[in-house]
């Protein structure tokens, strides 16, 4: 006598308590993906000593009569002290500047990639870090070169920290989350599943700060945007992938120089990570804010500058 068929088991009801974590899952992967190639690609091409060879992070410089303030970079999420600068710190170094990185917002056991930290912690960081600088060259004042977070967490730094703005003359920031980001919509998904945005909160604190309308962004641009005393130039792409819509980068107050890099070379389709690691338009940008005196045309050709 055969045996009986086997009926297969009723369907269970759908699950939805693990829906937060597989969102914030997908989320720290789409972020991922549009942050790290570029990174990844220069890590590849980096050394241990990177930093050092291209001339930067050299403590025994000294700022020169026409470049009398060192520069601070700062880098950005998902980034690191050498990889967001392989480009634009040789850059200034070979026009005569001092420059200088650090790592900030590190987390325990996550090597290689940094900013992932609460942002007040990393801009605690980077007061030390100017003050160190400015201790160790001599000078009053640094100027300040972010990118992506790179460029809002300096702003904490400027309005929270004492003293700060007496410290640095200019903040010139290379795509800035300065209102957050809507990822392309993406992160709106997370009002519909209750408690995504407290797991990712929890494992990268700085990434659901820079989420569009978060309670960190609130506070800290309420009554303004700038400081007095500071120069501030934005300069965005309108292929920003990451930091959307891209003119939410741009601060609208009264002396900001706001540049989009396609009105300066509409050829150039440089995206959120590469204005940072390799456009070398945006990187003549960068020199014109830091010597408005010396500026000269940004155009297309600037490439080979």
């Amino acid at each position: 006598m055969s045996a009986p068929p086997v009926s297969a088991p009723p369907l269970s009801a759908p699950r939805t308590a693990g829906r937060p974590r597989l969102l914030a899952a997908v989320l720290l992967l789409a972020v991922l993906t549009a942050l790290l190639p570029g990174a990844t690609a220069a890590r590849a091409a980096a050394g241990p000593a990177a930093a050092s060879a291209g001339g930067w992070n050299d403590y025994s410089c000294r700022p020169s009569a026409g470049h009398p303030r060192p520069v601070v970079l700062v880098h950005g999420t998902f980034a690191n002290k050498t990889d967001n600068w392989l480009g634009l710190a040789p850059y200034l170094v070979h026009r005569g500047y001092c420059v200088f990185s650090e790592n900030f917002g590190e987390l325990p056991g996550v090597p290689l990639v940094h900013g992932l930290g609460p942002i007040e912690d990393s801009a605690a960081e980077l007061a030390v870090h100017i003050d160190r600088v400015l201790a160790a060259t001599g000078a009053e004042e640094a100027d300040i070169v972010g990118h992506s977070q790179g460029g809002l967490m300096p702003r904490h730094y400027l309005r929270h920290s004492p003293g700060a703005a007496g410290k640095v003359n200019a903040l010139i920031a290379l795509a800035p989350s300065t209102n957050g980001t809507t990822l392309g919509g993406l992160t709106r998904l997370l009002d519909h599943f209750p408690g995504a945005g407290d797991l990712i909160g929890s494992a990268a604190p700085a990434l659901t700060q820079q989420v569009a309308g978060s309670d960190f962004l609130t506070r800290l641009n309420a009554g303004g945007y700038t400081v007095p005393g500071v120069d501030y130039t934005v300069i965005a792409t309108r292929y920003d992938e990451v930091v959307t819509p891209y003119r939410t980068q741009f601060i609208r107050e009264p002396g900001v120089r706001n540049i989009l890099i396609q009105d300066l070379c509409p050829l150039d389709f440089s995206g959120h990570a590469l204005l940072g690691l390799a456009d070398r338009i945006a990187f003549h940008e960068v020199a014109n804010a830091l010597d408005p005196a010396r500026a000269e045309p940004t155009t297309c050709l600037s490439v080979f500058g």
